[in-house]
């Protein structure tokens, strides 16, 4: 699989981690930040499912 075919990051390029160490602009921890470079497709997929609940929640 090449580089292109891979899950792509929800970076938006607003790049803040809040009190909760969670990116204002793409709802991942730091950790998940850290680590999406070395994670598998269906990791990043399970991260990808936090993020929209995390996006959800934000929006309460």
């Amino acid at each position: 699989m090449n580089r292109e075919d891979r899950v792509r990051s929800p970076c938006v390029s607003v790049c803040a981690l809040d009190e909760r160490d969670i990116c204002i602009g793409c709802h991942r921890t730091g950790d998940e930040i850290t680590h999406w470079s070395r994670l598998t497709d269906e990791q990043r997929r399970e991260v990808l499912v936090l993020v929209a609940e995390r996006e959800r929640e934000a929006l309460l």
